[in-house]
């Protein structure tokens, strides 16, 4: 069954060890992205610098529309036959935004407030980067429905790293 597995960069090699997936996403600030892992092949394994932040501020690389279409062209190259691990250092913002992007550009329209309460449902501790879901939102066409959900998803558990979280998409419907 296809999964999407979003983890903390703390227990990656683990997750990477148990799941052994076909596809790495990780969101990193630049100083502190990482290599790909040995023996994983790099064209299966996505690095996007970018740091957690919301809004532009000087001497920080703002989640940009480049950023989120390279993720969406990405993550449809990948079959779903093994699984698609997604990190960034708590598990919390960044990669969660990127999961629920990946599992809107699957899923139908109007599937967005669903998708969000069952990301509340498994991640207590989600707070998707808003930056991230609003260009994923335009370039997926979803006419503010993205965003809206994700704000409706009411608030996040406060953590300092979140856990790994399973997103099966055949559970979800996708």
């Amino acid at each position: 069954m296809p999964l999407i597995l979003v983890t903390p960069l703390s227990v990656l090699p683990d997750m990477l060890r148990t799941y052994q997936p076909s596809h790495l996403i990780s969101l990193l600030s630049p100083e502190f992205m990482i290599d790909t892992p040995g023996g994983f092949p790099d064209s299966h394994h996505l690095r996007i610098a970018v740091h957690d932040i919301c809004d532009p501020a000087d001497g920080k690389c703002h989640p940009g529309e480049e950023h989120v279409a390279s993720l969406i062209e990405f993550a449809r190259g990948w079959d779903g036959n093994k699984p698609l691990i997604v990190h960034c250092w708590a598990g919390v913002s960044r990669s969660m935004a990127s999961a629920y992007t990946i599992l809107c550009d699957r899923a139908w329209r109007g599937a967005e407030f669903r998708l969000a309460r069952e990301m509340r449902i498994r991640a207590p501790h989600a707070y998707p980067n808003r930056a991230i879901i609003r260009h994923a939102d335009a370039q997926l066409g979803r006419d503010g429905a993205m965003v809206k959900a994700v704000e409706e998803m009411g608030p996040a558990v406060p953590v300092e790293e979140g856990v790994p979280v399973e997103f099966p998409l055949g559970e979800l419907g996708l």
